[in-house]
């Protein structure tokens, strides 16, 4: 049985829609992997996309959605991306990523996406190789 992820940020458009293409790409198939947003938006951040095809991975495709309560309440691991996406669910284990916001710092553009996608990367290889150690060991 294959473990899964649901990545949770505010549109998804953005930050959940990036983890879910990265971890997609890490894992091989070897993760089940879904994103949502608590609001969601209507497109993907274009942003984002450009950031993330530098490195192999094409969102352009991707809709953005909603939260689907049977598939919170499945999945192995929820994790909420940035401080604004609040994922409340009783018996629901969240973990939030608090990733790097370049734009506190006055960087923005694609200098901020690019800085955001390295966060993200960082941390979902580290989620990858916990989660299939057997995959990300050879």
């Amino acid at each position: 049985m294959r473990p899964s992820v649901l990545f949770v940020c505010v549109k998804n458009g953005g930050k959940s829609a990036m983890a879910e293409g990265l971890l997609r790409q890490a894992a091989g198939g070897a993760i089940e992997v879904h994103s949502a947003g608590t609001r969601p938006g209507i497109a993907v951040n274009a942003l984002s996309a450009e950031a993330l095809a530098e490195v192999g991975v094409d969102i352009t495709g991707h809709v953005p959605v909603g939260i689907d309560p049977a598939l919170l309440a499945r999945v192995d691991k929820v994790i909420t991306l940035g401080r604004e996406a609040v994922v409340d669910a009783p018996g629901v284990t969240v973990i939030n990523w608090d990733t790097d916001e370049p734009s506190e710092r006055g960087i923005d553009g694609i200098e901020r996406m690019r800085l955001v996608r390295d966060d993200i990367t960082a941390r979902v290889r580290a989620l990858a190789a916990d989660l299939t150690p057997e995959a990300t060991a050879q």
